[in-house]
C-alpha cells in the first residue's frame, strides 16, 4: 500500500521565489534564509518521495472571487506555473498524479469531507516556492521536479476560512485515503504558508517571533492542542495572514502518531527546524518530521 513517511512544513513567501529567480540568494539579506534550507535540500535527495501531496493556498490565480472552494484537490496530469502579474516563474511544469489524486478525492469525500475536484489549474508561488526551497534551482526546460505533485488548495484568503481543527481532522482522512491505495508508494505531505505576517491595515508588517515559536513547539509536541487554537488567536497574534498556518495542521494530522484526533502513537522524529525573520514582510518557519 501507499504510505506517508514524512511531512514538510514551510513558508511560501513570494519574495523568496523572486530572490531565487533573480540570483540574489547569496546577498546578505537573503543568505540566512536560504542557509536554513541547506539541510532540507540534502534530506530531499536522500529521502526522495514517489509523490508529494502539497497543501497550499491559491492567491487569486486559479480561483477568483467568483469561485472560492474551501478545499480543492488537483487531479490533472500537469500544472503550469501561474503568471501572477510579472510572468510565470522560470521553474519546471509540475507533473501530477491523477490516479492517486482521484483515489484520495473518492476516499476523503466518502469520509464526509467535501472537496472540489480541479482538472485544470495553474499553480502560483504558494506551491512553487516550497518546491524550489526543498529542491533547489531547476532549469524550466532541461530539469524536472523530483516526483509528481498533488496540489491541494485551501481557502485562507476569503472569509469564512476552515478552522485548524477541521484541517487537522482532514489530515487524518487523507492519511487513511493514502493507505488504502494499492500501489506501493512513498508519499510526503507538505503544509505551507505563514508564519506571522499582515499585509494591510494598521498592523501591516506585524511579525510575532515569540508566538510563532511557541506555535511550532505545540505543532510538533502537542498537535491536538495546536489544532484547537481558536481562529481569533491566529489573527490577533500572527496577523491577518497568519491564518495560513492552519494548512500545516493538515500535514500534521496526516502523521502516523495521530489516531482519533490525539497523538497516541510513537512521536515523529524531528529532522530539522528553522526560523528566521524577516523575509520581505513575513516570518519564515520550516520543519521536517519523519514518521517513526
Amino acid at each position: 500500500m501507499a504510505k506517508i513517511t514524512a511531512s514538510v512544513y514551510t513558508s511560501h513567501v513570494p519574495a523568496i521565489g523572486a530572490a531565487m529567480d533573480l540570483g540574489k540568494t547569496q546577498e546578505d539579506y537573503w543568505k540566512p534564509v536560504f542557509a536554513g534550507y541547506d539541510f532540507s535540500k540534502q534530506w530531499m535527495k536522500d529521502n526522495k518521495p514517489d509523490v508529494i501531496f502539497l497543501v497550499f493556498n491559491d492567491h487569486a490565480t486559479a480561483f477568483s472571487s467568483d469561485l472560492i472552494p474551501t478545499f480543492a484537490i488537483g487531479t490533472a496530469a500537469e500544472y503550469q506555473p501561474a503568471d501572477e502579474g510579472w510572468g510565470p516563474r522560470p521553474v519546471p511544469v509540475v507533473k501530477g498524479h491523477p490516479e492517486l489524486a482521484s483515489h484520495i478525492a473518492q476516499s476523503v469525500i466518502q469520509q464526509d469531507f467535501d472537496l472540489t475536484i480541479v482538472n485544470k489549474m495553474d499553480v502560483d508561488h504558494g506551491l512553487t516556492v516550497p518546491l524550489s526551497l526543498m529542491c533547489g534551482p531547476l532549469d524550466p526546460v532541461k530539469d524536472a521536479w523530483p516526483c509528481p505533485v498533488i496540489p491541494f488548495a485551501v481557502n485562507v484568503v476569503q472569509y469564512p476560512v476552515p478552522s485548524g481543527q477541521r484541517c487537522f481532522n482532514l489530515g487524518q482522512a487523507i492519511r487513511k485515503a493514502v493507505e488504502s491505495y494499492d500501489e506501493d508508494l512513498n508519499v510526503h505531505i507538505w503544509g505551507t504558508g505563514g508564519m506571522s505576517h499582515q499585509l494591510q491595515g494598521a498592523r501591516a508588517g506585524l511579525i510575532n517571533r515569540e508566538w510563532d515559536n511557541a506555535w511550532l513547539d505545540q505543532l510538533i509536541n502537542d498537535p491536538a492542542a495546536c489544532a484547537a487554537t481558536p481562529h481569533i488567536n491566529y489573527v490577533r497574534e500572527a496577523g491577518s495572514e497568519g491564518i495560513e498556518l492552519v494548512m500545516w495542521l493538515i500535514a500534521r494530522g496526516a502523521m502516523s502518531d495521530i489516531e482519533g484526533g490525539q497523538a497516541t502513537g510513537p512521536a515523529p522524529k524531528l529532522r530539522h527546524r528553522f526560523y528566521h525573520v524577516p523575509a520581505s514582510n513575513t516570518a519564515v518557519g520550516h520543519v521536517i518530521l519523519e514518521n517513526s
